[in-house]
């Protein structure tokens, strides 16, 4: 599951600095684009946050699955010494 919201992740942060790099250009000023700079900024920041929290969930996740499996391992070393 880790590696699915690292691939989330990466998507919404590279979608972030697209709309960034669109703020930026003279895109976002032209007749008949959707929104104005500002709007390009600001989607670009919560597209970042979020992929920021969605990358922290992917970086817990994985830490657990990985406390699991050595706890799940040093039961069964424990089993076979007894």
């Amino acid at each position: 599951m880790g590696r699915n919201l690292y691939i989330l992740a990466g998507t919404l942060i590279f979608l972030a600095l697209v709309s960034v790099g669109v703020s930026f250009t003279n895109i976002a000023q032209q007749p008949g684009s959707p929104g104005d700079a500002a709007l390009w900024r600001t989607m670009g920041l919560g597209l970042g946050v979020v992929g920021l929290l969605i990358a922290l969930a992917g970086i817990l996740s994985s830490l657990f699955e990985q406390a699991e499996r050595r706890d799940e391992e040093a039961r069964r070393a424990k089993r076979r010494r007894s």
